[in-house]
């Protein structure tokens, strides 16, 4: 079996080799999946996709017409592919729904305290014979309350990170899982978690009633000092009104690991070149902020266990029959699991 994989990194090939080996067949493709870059795929029964890839309508019609018949993710998300068009066409689509929840929330936890304790600057300083401490004091953790949005595996990894800090912990998530209410999280609205926390930490699926969660209502709502960090899906957070609200001085800091129009910028080195994204580019010059290039799930471990689940969603779709939850609703579901 023959598998086409777009949007090919270093880490991509290797861990993918690797697990595949002797049981799949890669051919590696540098570009990200578009309608002109699917002809990529001829000869291969499926295509493998990342974050990055347009798996809109028209680029999973050119893969069809290249003899494609199945798509395997390496993501946990999946907004990037129109699901009810793959439905239409008979392309059913696997992801890998968790490979590494506390590589993310590790992360999260890491630009969290990078901020407070203000260690990007420290760093930069020190580097300089700068051995001055001024300007560099942090508000500390301990006794603050944290907001966590989403508490699937990763936002759940958060709060037990969180809770060893000695915080006190609010959740957002219409499932209100019972595990994290016995991490201690209690769960309120959105206008009260964002009044409250002194920490916002976000961890939930781009999906319609997400896009722009986070928008200058709530960011004006935080208390004066607070922290907002991003490791989920850049449409999250209204970008434009983040950048209003951070001129005003109000927030404490944001770490993002993830941009709303990260695409042709993340992964890719750019140091030669300008910064076409005005918005980026202004987010950038915050002192307060740290943007880091969706890297949260970059971990060894996290690497090898989404390499052998793709190859193990590859076997299935090679062999397999489509999951019934996908015939039921292809708008909301993944074959084989629901939206996060």
């Amino acid at each position: 079996m023959r598998c086409a994989v777009f949007g090919t990194r270093s880490f991509d090939e290797t861990s993918l080799a690797r697990a595949g080996a002797g049981r799949v067949e890669f051919a590696f493709f540098k570009p990200n999946l578009s309608s002109q870059t699917a002809a990529l795929a001829q000869g291969c029964a499926l295509a493998c996709l990342v974050v990055g890839d347009d798996g809109g309508r028209s680029s999973l019609q050119a893969l069809k017409r290249a003899g494609v018949r199945g798509i395997a993710l390496r993501s946990a998300g999946y907004n990037h592919v129109d699901l009810v068009a793959a439905y239409e066409l008979g392309l059913p689509v696997l992801r890998v729904p968790s490979y590494s929840p506390s590589s993310v929330a590790e992360h999260a936890a890491a630009l969290l305290l990078t901020l407070d304790r203000k260690v990007h600057r420290a760093y930069n300083r020190v580097r300089e014979h700068n051995f001055s401490i001024e300007g560099l004091l942090g508000q500390g953790l301990h006794g603050r309350t944290v907001g966590i949005v989403g508490l699937g595996q990763i936002g759940a990894a958060f709060a037990r990170i969180m809770a060893g800090f000695g915080c006190r912990l609010l959740g957002l998530d219409p499932a209100e899982p019972e595990e994290a209410r016995a991490l201690g999280v209690r769960f309120v609205n959105r206008e009260t978690l964002f009044r409250e926390s002194f920490v916002v930490s976000l961890h939930c699926p781009l999906v319609p009633a997400t896009r722009h969660l986070v928008g200058e209502a709530e960011l004006q709502s935080m208390p004066p000092g607070a922290y907002l960090i991003n490791t989920s899906r850049g449409a999250v957070v209204d970008h434009a009104a983040l950048v209003r609200v951070l001129k005003k001085g109000r927030i404490g800091g944001v770490g993002l690991d993830v941009y709303e129009e990260e695409e042709g910028v993340f992964f890719h080195d750019l140091s030669d070149q300008v910064l076409e994204d005005d918005q980026l580019a202004r987010l950038l010059t915050f002192p307060n902020v740290i943007i880091t290039a969706h890297q949260g799930f970059f971990t060894q471990p996290a690497l090898d266990a989404i390499a052998e689940q793709t190859v193990q969603n590859l076997l299935w779709l090679d062999g397999g029959s489509w999951p019934a939850e996908f015939e039921v609703s292809a708008k909301t579901h993944m074959p084989g699991g629901t939206a996060p």
